[in-house]
């Protein structure tokens, strides 16, 4: 949600500790071992803009053009039942989602190739983005009725993700962060483990992955980490999209109005998580200012 640093290899602190970064997209890498086990040819064209593991523009010889994905340390079974259903869940509602072109495994991680949507990210959110944000939202509502099948949206609040919501970078940065990590694991003590409910759950859901051509969201995008819950759980990370990137005056105020009116049980939780998520990801991967900068918005509504 913020300017991507450096990928790979280990990020260090001011004292000399270091902090292992998450790994980066090697497209044309990627693009080889596709080929050799699929048989797709693919041209990369360039990396798509933004994003804090990559993705890149591809081509077919055809002239066919597509977005390349991977998730690293993921399993194709996990992603069919999980980020690729909740994201054809949308697509079935005739929501502007991206459709999945070839999904395969190589190595530890899966590679998509992606429909190429109209449109170009946000760079700042207007009121009319934000009523058109609102209006997706609710189209989430209850979309994975019946699904159980489809995994709930974990939140790590008592214990680490899989290279991301690290509670150890958080405990031993500074008494800020680490009195925030304790705030985390006490609302994750309380048993919330995820966040009930058969809403779709984008689970990134910022400007950043929000397509528009003449002011009109076209696309929203990144469903890799989509997943069943509620969806006010969005809202939350759209509110830390906004403290990420620019906005028009105003919109921030509207926004936090609605997350205001949310349930404290789904509040609470969501926040703590996208404030670990924030914190963590800044303190491993950008600097003191930036860790900073997160903290000054999780202490909000951590209390």
């Amino acid at each position: 949600m913020s300017a991507p640093g450096p990928g790979g290899g280990e990020a260090q602190e001011a004292d000399g500790r270091r902090w292992e970064r998450a790994e980066r997209l090697d497209a044309a890498r990627i693009v080889a071992a596709l080929r050799a086990r699929t048989g797709t040819v693919l041209t990369v064209e360039g990396p798509c803009p933004g994003g804090q593991v990559g993705a890149a523009y591809v081509r077919r010889p055809d002239g066919h053009r597509s977005v390349l994905k991977w998730r690293p340390h993921s399993r194709v079974e996990e992603m069919r039942a999980g980020p690729l259903a909740v994201a054809e869940a949308m697509r079935g509602a005739g929501c502007p989602v991206p459709g999945t072109e070839l999904v395969a495994q190589v190595g530890h991680a899966v590679v998509t190739v992606q429909e190429r949507l109209p449109g170009s990210a946000l760079e700042r959110l207007d009121h009319r983005g934000l009523d058109q944000a609102l209006r997706f939202n609710e189209q989430q509502a209850g979309r994975l009725a019946g699904r159980r099948d489809v995994p709930a949206l974990r939140l790590h609040l008592d214990g680490d993700g899989d290279g991301y919501c690290l509670h150890e970078p958080l405990r031993r940065h500074s008494g800020r962060s680490a009195a925030l990590e304790r705030w985390v694991v006490g609302v994750g003590a309380r048993g919330t483990g995820s966040l009930p409910g058969y809403d779709a759950v984008h689970g990134d859901f910022h400007p950043g992955n929000m397509l528009a051509t003449g002011g009109g969201i076209t696309g929203v995008v990144d469903w890799d980490g989509a997943a069943r819950g509620d969806r006010g759980f969005d809202l939350v990370t759209l509110r830390f999209g906004l403290h990420a990137g620019e906005s028009e005056p105003g919109v921030t105020r509207r926004l936090d109005a609605v997350i205001d009116a949310l349930p404290e049980e789904v509040l609470r939780p969501a926040w703590a998580h996208m404030s670990l998520r924030m914190v963590d990801w800044a303190i491993r991967h950008f600097g003191a200012a930036d860790v900073e900068h997160w903290l000054d918005l999780a202490e909000r509504r951590a209390c």
